[in-house]
């Protein structure tokens, strides 16, 4: 087995480096004597369920949680229930909660096809949407999802890549906004604080990773895929996780992540596999690592 330890850059140009202690990605409070501020929003950008923010309108106002995501990116999805659970816990007593689609595909650029997965998501909150990566580099990001927490000064709280540390994001945000109450439980066993996860195989990047999979039949490589010559093209492929996501589009598909137990077969010419995607293993039941 190999722990996957990156995340695919934009268009896979290169590697995305991510933090890690003891095989999590770490969440950090950023130090009190830290000076470092929200950025504001490059103008021109269009947006999904609200006309336009500002940080600087929002400064003063309440604490803003950002999110870098992207709806073909099951890390991503797999936080939603909580960036949704926090908009509506927490909007009230003041926290913005904003999403910020960088996509890590090709086809994630084309704003029709963001709408349907924000509807289809039920994303709520505001929604920016970033196809050539120019808040993704204002920032500095480094990985799908990154959030980050900013108090009503506009001031860093708290950034993580990742999944997980979840509770301690909520209680930083109770801090941002002045309000307790009992923090949201887990949705997964692997949420759980102290969960410890086992190794697991690295995502798939296409078309850098071909020689990973069985191929039958012909796939041509692009620049962010292989697609099937002809109907009946199979990719398989082994892995040890919680469960496995190919990435498709074309060949009649919605593009976006569509779970696999290790094969994918064409249906139809032209069908494009853009990588696989892989989620933890759930943890044994006394909190340890799965059995082998």
């Amino acid at each position: 087995m190999e722990e996957s330890t990156r995340a695919s850059a934009a268009y896979n140009t290169g590697e995305v480096p991510v933090l890690r202690r003891s095989g999590r990605i770490m969440c950090v409070r950023a130090p009190a004597e830290a000076e470092i501020y929200a950025p504001e929003f490059p103008p021109r950008l269009e947006w999904l369920n609200v006309a336009f923010l500002r940080m600087n309108t929002l400064l003063g106002r309440g604490a803003v949680l950002v999110e870098f995501w992207d709806f073909a990116r099951v890390n991503s999805l797999r936080t939603l229930p909580y960036l949704r659970a926090w908009h509506e816990r927490y909007a009230d007593v003041g926290l913005r909660v904003i999403g910020i689609h960088s996509p890590g595909y090709s086809f994630g650029r084309d704003r029709a096809l963001v709408e349907r997965a924000v509807e289809r998501l039920d994303v709520r909150y505001p929604v920016v949407l970033d196809p050539d990566l120019e808040v993704w580099r204002l920032y500095g990001n480094m990985g799908w999802p990154g959030r980050y927490l900013f108090d009503r000064t506009g001031k860093l709280a708290l950034f993580h890549y990742g999944e997980g540390e979840y509770l301690d994001t909520e209680l930083a945000i109770q801090e941002c906004v002045g309000e307790e109450m009992e923090p949201l439980s887990p949705v997964r066993p692997e949420d759980a604080p102290g969960a410890l996860l086992e190794p697991q195989t690295a995502d798939i990047v296409l078309p850098a990773e071909r020689d990973r999979l069985e191929l039958v039949r012909d796939w041509a490589s692009g620049d962010d895929w292989i697609e099937a010559a002809d109907a009946g093209a199979a990719a398989s492929f082994r892995y040890r996780a919680g469960a496995a996501y190919a990435v498709l589009s074309g060949g009649g598909v919605e593009p976006g992540l569509y779970e696999t137990e290790g094969t994918v077969e064409a249906e139809s010419p032209g069908l494009r596999l853009h990588g696989v995607q892989f989620t933890p293993l759930p943890p044994a039941p006394d909190g340890s690592p799965s059995a082998a």
